[in-house]
């Protein structure tokens, strides 16, 4: 019994990885302001940026909506 549950637990464990990997990352960058103008550093001289990694989803396809008579 306790290896029919060790089977199913890394069954099921190891398909949440593989759904895990999939996602694809995408990176955003927004440019720091403060007080309505934009934040320069002061050694490059160029704007800050605050960057993320988000989540990329893949858009479903539906059906078209049928018009009424």
């Amino acid at each position: 019994m306790k290896h029919l549950l060790i089977a199913i637990a890394l069954t099921l464990g190891s398909q949440f990885v593989i759904a895990e990997e999939s996602r694809e990352t995408k990176k955003v960058c927004i440019d720091v302001k403060k007080d309505g103008k934009e934040v320069k550093d002061p050694k490059t001289g160029k704007t800050k940026q605050s960057c993320k990694e988000v989540k990329q989803h893949k858009k479903l396809d539906g059906t078209k909506v049928p018009e009424k008579k």
